[in-house]
């Protein structure tokens, strides 16, 4: 699973077809950790069709700032610039995979 490590690659992504989810996590949280599994699972399965990646709060405050991060995890579900979904906080494996093909 990629991260998004500047906000050229994050600039990059919104001019692309491939719709894409957006991940706002940390290493020190408990909840991203556990979620963690689920989302890395779904990024190999959606591979080709939405692209998941990883978004590190303390590494890109600019980019959490952005998309008005307060709490994590995070997860939003993108067509280019337009926020199609979010939410915040742990959800089960098929709550995320409705979500994802919800993009498709």
């Amino acid at each position: 699973m990629k991260s998004i490590t500047s906000n050229k690659q994050f600039n990059a992504l919104t001019q692309g077809d491939t719709p894409y989810v957006l991940d706002f996590y940390a290493d020190w949280c408990g909840p991203c950790q556990s979620l963690l599994p689920t989302v890395e699972k779904l990024a190999k399965e959606y591979e080709g069709k939405v692209e998941i990646l990883k978004v590190n709060v303390d590494d890109q405050r600019e980019l959490a700032k952005k998309f008005n991060v307060r709490s994590i995890p995070a997860l939003f579900f993108m067509k280019g610039n337009q926020i199609i979904e979010n939410f915040k906080g742990m959800t089960s494996e098929q709550t995320l995979r409705k979500k994802v093909d919800a993009l498709l």
